[in-house]
């Protein structure tokens, strides 16, 4: 509502004196303070904040009259009241300076277009020159207590009980009247007046008086304490017409405020509390509306020590109310108790190092214009030897004697809604300060204006702030969730100064619904700004500008700025509509004259409510024309409602409001139609919400009959009141039937009673609804932010907060301001309140209108939280109530929160956050723990059950929790979760160690040691030649022992022992698991994530489960698993390549099965150019290897894990797979002539590598697979030789090709200590795999025929066992050999049935290659259809093995 902001301002009296200010006293406008001192009186001007005249009186008249006291002005600002101490009553003439006469002009630069200033402009801008002149003193013969100006009248009272009216004109004559306060009657109420007990005022009093123009009568606090209310029963104030009330059992009032907008009274007391009346309208009587005092939650070390209550100071707009206590400090109320800011307590009261600062003492304080500033005047007796030696700092020293008066100027942040109410602002937040605007809402504009920035904090500066508070606006574009709530700035927008400057203050502010528009209106005129442009609008023409007056407010309808206001020219009050595109004139506005004075106006949908003067709503349509140049509206009167017979006085409306809600009487549910009509009007009268429902009774077939007459529209049923207290009222028009809880509902705030929502009923699946179900309920519920807007979609209220920065090292031998308070700031704040609108409904056994308005909620991101909210709220209250609960309600909740998905999460998180004391009462209520947990496990929702672990381990014995963490362990483990899984070791440990009900500590986890896992292999690189070198035979011998970790004491050693060999187990159980099913990559990832001894368990089970029973199965796996390519031979020496302009395809076809039918890879395909000599086919390469990673990334977003294979001749691939991108697509139609080899082998000669060289590179380049799975492959090929598994060395040292690897387990194989089997399975497995290549996957056979020698020493020494044919490890295809005879009867069985072959598509189709590109691009083998003719397949049949292949 208010917010402070920055630092107070201190202003300084120009004039030295040794007295200081006490009393302050605003003008009506509030555009003039009148400063008493006890002999002078000083008149300020709010803007400039200015000294404009001062009267010091004489020393002589001081000795006749006495000390200044009190102040009141007359009502039209030309007269001021001053009471002084021996009663006599001065008066001054305020006689302004000619029309030329003001003390300060404003300096424009050259050019400025404001130079010509339009006449009688330049006093409103600047202070005028103002002379006070003294009249004839009114001597009143007692001690004045209080004055009130009224009408014409001046009411004094005086401490000898009497009431003196006086007039302002005739004070010297005879127009004087005394009334004894003893002669008025005073009563419990107005009916028992004549008869009922009635007050003893003789010796009393009146200490304060202030009237009510609202009441129509005074209230007042008198001498004894006692409150009261004067009512005159008629329009003269005379003896016998006057009327008291009193409230009982109240006697320490000390001051009061009265608040005209909401008929309340405000009455300080000696306690320290504030108490606020109401007047009940039907008795007459004083009834206690709320109590404004702090409470010992929020303010523990201070609510009972502030003294009585000094001064209640409401606001210009009535909306909120300053108070101060005897003993300092200030505290800001809303009008219905919400406490706003109070300065006793945290920064305001306590330095930074914890000291305790002296709250502020204040004598007299007064709201500036439109609540902009809080004028304060503090006490300074106790600090005037600082304030000296600060005032010798700040200005030039002063004489000793004699100091300088200060006044404290306090700013203030207001919302839009405290003045203007409208519908365009409910779902924005709107503050507006006297110069800037601040805002929620998103940006469109990316870029921003840097000299807007620096204006930003220019004009902090020059506020006193620090230079890093400029807010930068945000700059989203999306008006979503993220932006109303991604962050706590605001976007600032500086209003143009030029406006400023002659119609300051700004009383009105609006802003469209999208929040990219926003529209101010001061004194004269009206700007507006777009956030699209960064550009503010103002009227072209001053004249214009100066000529209108917004009266009842601003508002947005589309691109039009909707504005009541009041026309000088005409003297006629009008509505007017201005395009927001078009220039700011009047000769582009729609103008609608109006009959009387508008107080409020209001837009809902193509409509605009008014409320006027005469008590009277009317309803007009908006209607947009497009047929002219520029689109223009029509304005027509569609329905005037008086509402004068409810309404007492035309200032109490708050606000008015046009909405589509109603309470469905009289109205059948089949009209959704009617969900968005404007069917009643909501009017905040006094804080008493009332309705006017339209008449629905009547016949209702007319206006499908009369669709002409549709205009006509249906009378308002009588009000009725909804609710009490309101400050402000949100809905809105958009309908959605998803929502339509929360978009059908009204919300309400209702001060220190929190929010509360009108929210509809609806029968489930369209049933008939039952009779006794009402269609509305209102619910409360608190909220711990001053709502500023509703976000109904999206659950939640959006709020504003100060927040303060301490600057106290500014400390010294004085203390500036910005010690003594820290700086403001104001935050953006949100808050859910879903949970409490749910909750509300379960309480009053609504369930399924609960369950209804969740599920359309469950989509928000926030949801969870909200379901975690509402059991913690209700298990708190309940779990720790002292008294028992008849009928508790969270039984209800758990079982409405079991109807969602996330009911397991919510309640272990809900549980982890509550103390363990309260943990039987929840369980008991949703069920056990461990049924929560096996159903989390069903779930596979491991991190959920890890929660309730915790939470069973403080509840069960050990052995429940140790069971069910084995259980989530093992599943931990199958899912590889390596971070539960750690976790759970640490636990199970924990368990072990402590076996108490105590959560487990967080042991230190071991390092994995250096053979324990791939971490070690992160940061070393083993060279696979000098880690298999080193292995000797001898370490095959070596047990590995498994080393515990110490304890902290040998005590709990045997618990811990039994403990880890627990969890060994379990791991070792695993690792068997993964060794069983060939998944060495997954054995590594557990080995290196949970520091598993990997090398000592493979020792113990070499010669159980480490062992291989099928070498090619495994072999496959470990390709798949490593991504890593099948070898494939290279093709030389072709002899005759063409035969009919076609090629052979039957290697290709071989070659092609080296490619699994699980391979998850690639094949690139290069044309191979054979020529005479045996290294043609490399010559090509060298560019080719340049090229490859270029090629591989191509390649990789159709396959992710992609890696580099080979270069085959004449491939063609899977039908269904993609195939590699080429410089070329080949045809069906295509052939191969001579000249295209010429030309490859042309290009390619140039080339002068050494053919080792060049084989080397391509076969590095064709078998390789990615970087990390050969350093996987290393790692784990170390791990296997150090552990004696001799097995996987060699399947390992196959798929990496490394000979050295065979050579050396061939040789342990002579060791004694290796068993016979392991030399049996090892040359079957061997065998297995040769036989494999012949026939799947020749790339393997250049390989085996490098490591020749070592296998047939191999053989040799088995000959006596199985005899084996060494021919058959000769390589099948070398340079001397011809390919179809080295392969024998395996090889041919493949071409003769090529549907056996894994990657081949049906019959192969024809092949022709295309040229080779220089630049050495992939080319791809197109797929094609088989055309071959039977006489040409069979050819391919006759020429078998006629290609030589060169083999390295």
């Amino acid at each position: 509502m208010y917010f402070l902001t920055g630092w107070p301002r201190r202003l300084l009296c120009p004039l030295r004196s040794a007295e200081e200010p006490f009393h302050i006293q605003p003008s009506s406008q509030r555009f003039y303070f009148a400063l008493l001192s006890d002999t002078q009186l000083s008149i300020w001007f709010s803007r400039p904040s200015v000294l404009i005249v001062s009267y010091i009186d004489s020393a002589k008249a001081i000795a006749q009259f006495g000390f200044y006291q009190r102040a009141e002005w007359k009502p039209d600002d030309s007269m001021i009241a001053v009471a002084t101490a021996k009663g006599y009553i001065l008066l001054f003439s305020v006689l302004g300076g000619g029309d030329d006469k003001y003390l300060y002009e404003p300096v424009y630069p050259k050019g400025s277009p404001r130079v010509k200033v339009t006449p009688g402009l330049k006093e409103e801008q600047c202070a005028p020159a103002l002379s006070l002149e003294i009249k004839k003193p009114v001597d009143l013969e007692a001690p004045i207590t209080s004055l009130q100006s009224l009408h014409d009248e001046l009411l004094v009272c005086t401490a000898d009980g009497y009431l003196h009216v006086l007039h302002w004109d005739g004070l010297g004559g005879n127009g004087r009247k005394a009334i004894c306060l003893t002669t008025i009657p005073f009563s419990l109420d107005l009916q028992s007046a004549r008869g009922g007990p009635s007050l003893d005022l003789e010796g009393v009093h009146i200490r304060c008086m202030e009237y009510c123009e609202t009441l129509d009568g005074f209230a007042v606090v008198l001498s004894d304490g006692r409150l009261g209310f004067i009512t005159p029963l008629s329009s003269s104030i005379t003896a016998d017409q006057l009327q008291g009330v009193w409230a009982a059992d109240v006697s320490d009032g000390t001051c009061l405020a009265v608040n005209n907008k909401y008929r309340l009274m405000a009455f300080g007391c000696a306690s320290g509390s504030v108490l606020v009346y109401m007047i009940d309208t039907a008795t007459g009587s004083m009834q206690l509306s709320h109590k404004l005092e702090l409470t010992p939650k929020h303010y523990p070390d201070i609510y009972n020590k502030t003294g009585p209550v000094k001064l209640i100071c409401w606001s210009p707009d009535y909306s909120v109310a300053m108070v101060t206590w005897e003993c300092g400090g200030l505290s800001l109320w809303s009008v219905f108790g919400a406490q706003l800011i109070c300065t006793l307590g945290e920064d305001f009261a306590y330095r930074s190092d914890g000291t305790k600062k002296d709250p502020l003492k204040i004598s007299s304080m007064s709201w500036g214009a439109e609540g902009y500033h809080l004028w304060v005047l503090h006490t300074k007796r106790v600090k005037i030897k600082q304030e000296e030696a600060q005032q010798e700092e700040e200005t030039v020293s002063p004489p000793p004697s004699s100091q300088q008066a200060g006044i404290l100027q306090f700013h203030f942040i207001k919302s839009a809604l405290t003045v203007n109410p409208c519908t365009s602002n409910q779902e924005q937040v709107l503050l507006h300060g006297e110069d800037r605007l601040y805002l929620t809402c998103g940006d469109p504009a990316q870029a921003h204006n840097s000299s807007e920035t620096q204006q930003h904090s220019r004009l902090h500066l020059h506020d006193g702030s620090p230079p890093h508070h400029h807010h930068h606006p945000d700059s989203s574009l999306s008006q979503g969730l993220s932006t109303l709530l991604g962050h706590k700035h605001w976007h600032v927008v500086q209003i143009h100064s030029t406006y400023l400057e002659s119609n300051w203050p700004i009383r009105f502010a609006a802003i469209n619904t999208a929040g990219q528009c926003m529209a101010v209106a001061g004194r004269r005129g009206f700007a507006h700004y777009s956030l699209f442009t960064r550009k503010w609008k103002l009227f072209g023409n001053i004249t214009q500008e100066q000529n209108m007056t917004v009266t009842g407010g601003l508002a947005w309808w589309n691109d039009f700025v909707v504005v009541a206001c009041y026309n000088f020219i005409d003297q006629q009050e009008e509505l007017r509509l201005y395009q927001r595109s078009s220039n700011l004139d009047n000769a582009f506005a729609s103008v609608t004259k109006l009959q009387s004075d508008t107080l409020l106006l209001n837009v809902f949908r193509d409509m605009v409510i008014l409320f006027r003067a005469d008590c009277s709503i009317c309803l007009y349509s908006i209607e947009r024309r497009s047929d002219g140049p520029k689109p223009t509206v029509s304005v027509e009167l569609l329905q005037e409602v008086s509402m004068s017979r409810y309404i007492p006085h035309p200032a109490l409306v708050v606000s008015v409001t046009l909405t589509s809600v109603r309470t469905e009487t009289g109205i059948t549910l089949k009209a959704p139609q009617q969900a968005c009509m404007a069917e009643s009007i909501m009017l905040n009268l006094a804080g008493q919400l009332i309705m006017l429902q339209r008449d629905r009774s009547g016949p209702q077939v007319r206006e499908k009959e009369t669709p002409a007459n549709s205009k006509k529209l249906l009378p308002f049923c009588p009000p009725v009141v909804l609710a009490q207290c309101v400050e402000n009222v949100w809905t809105t028009c958009r309908s959605d039937r998803k929502k339509r809880h929360l978009l059908e509902a009204l919300w309400l705030s209702c001060g220190e009673a929190g929010m509360k929502v009108w929210m509809p009923l609806f029968p489930r699946d369209h049933r008939k609804p039952h009779s006794f179900l009402s269609r509305r309920i209102m619910l409360p519920f608190y909220i711990n932010i001053y709502p500023l807007a509703v976000l109904f979609e999206d659950a939640l209220v959006l709020g504003a907060t100060n927040e303060t920065v301490l600057y106290d090292g500014m400390q010294g031998s004085s203390e500036p301001l910005e010690a003594l308070f820290p700086f403001c700031t104001v935050e953006r704040t949100s808050q859910i309140y879903l949970h409490h609108i749910l909750r509300q409904l379960l309480v009053r056994n609504l369930g399924e209108q609960a369950l209804m308005l969740a599920q359309s909620c469950a989509s928000l991101p926030y949801f969870p939280h909200v379901m975690e909210l509402m059991v913690h709220v209700v298990l708190e209250e309940e779990a720790t109530s002292r008294e028992p609960i008849p009928d508790p309600l969270l039984p209800t909740v758990a079982k409405f929160i079991t109807e969602f998905p996330l009911f397991l999460q919510t309640i272990v998180h809900c549980a982890r956050k509550t103390e363990y004391a309260l943990w039987n009462y929840l369980f008991a209520a949703v069920g056990n723990p461990k049924d929560l947990f096996e159903e989390c496990l069903m779930a596979q929702d491991l991190d959920t059950a890890a929660s309730y672990l915790i939470i069973l381990q403080n509840m069960e014995v050990p052995a429940v929790s140790r069971q069910h963490a084995t259980l989530l362990f093992n599943t931990a483990l199958e899912q590889s979760k390596w971070d539960l899984c750690r976790h759970m070791i640490r636990f199970l440990k924990a368990i072990g160690s402590g076996e108490t009900e105590t959560p487990p500590p967080t042991p230190t986890t071991q390092e994995p040691s250096s053979t324990g896992g791939f971490e070690f292999f992160r940061n070393r690189s083993i060279s696979l030649s000098q880690s298999a070198d080193s292995v000797t035979v001898g370490k095959f011998s070596l047990q590995k022992t498994f080393s515990m970790p110490t304890g902290p004491s040998s005590k709990g050693r045997d618990g811990e022992c039994a403990e880890n060999m627990y969890i060994d187990m379990m791991l070792w159980r695993h690792a068997r698991r993964l060794l069983e099913q060939v998944r060495l990559r997954d054995l590594g990832c557990f080995s290196a994530q949970l520091g598993f001894e990997l090398i000592g368990w493979l020792c113990r089970e070499r010669n159980r489960v480490a062992r291989v029973d099928d070498y090619v199965l495994a072999l496959k796996r470990l390709h798949k698993d490593f991504l890593w390519p099948f070898p494939v031979i290279s093709m030389g020496n072709v002899s005759s390549p063409l035969k009919n302009g076609r090629c052979r395809p039957v290697l290709s076809t071989r070659l092609l099965k080296s490619q699994s039918a699980d391979s998850l890879l690639h094949m690139d395909t290069a044309p191979p150019p054979p020529g005479p000599s045996s290294h043609t086919w490399m010559d090509g390469l060298s560019q080719r290897s340049k090229d490859m990673d270029a090629g591989s990334s191509a390649n990789s977003n159709r396959h992710s894990p992609q890696t580099h294979d080979a270069f085959l001749s004449l491939l063609t691939n899977k039908v269904e797979e993609y195939s590699i991108g080429s410089a070329t697509d080949l045809t069906e139609s295509s052939s191969v002539v001579d000249g295209d080899w010429t030309m490859v082998d042309e290009n390619s000669s140039t080339l002068s590598l050494s053919q080792a060289e060049l084989e080397h590179i391509s076969m590095e380049l064709a078998n390789k697979g990615p970087h990390k799975s050969q350093v996987q492959l290393r790692y784990l090929l170390h791990v296997f030789m150090e552990a004696g598994c001799l097995e996987w060395c060699v399947v390992i040292g196959l798929i990496l090709r490394e000979a050295n690897v065979i050579k050396q387990v061939i040789g342990f194989l002579d060791s004694p200590e290796v068993p016979a089997e392991t030399t049996q399975s090892i040359r079957s497995g061997l065998l297995s795999i040769d036989t494999w290549a012949s026939t799947d996957c020749l790339g393997y056979k250049p390989f085996l025929s490098l490591i020749q020698p070592h296998l047939q020493q191999l053989m040799m020494a088995s000959m006596a066992s199985e005899q084996v044919q060494p021919e058959a490890f000769q390589p099948s295809a070398c340079q001397s050999s011809k390919l179809g005879a080295a392969e024998g009867g395996p090889g041919g069985s493949a071409s003769a049935r090529p549907e056996d072959s894994r990657c081949a598509a049906a019959p192969l189709g024809l092949l022709a290659l295309p040229s080779l590109e220089p630049a050495g691009g992939f080319l791809r083998a197109a797929p094609t259809e088989d055309h071959r003719s039977p006489d040409q397949t069979e050819e391919f049949g006759e020429e078998e093995g006629t290609y030589d292949c060169t083999l390295s």
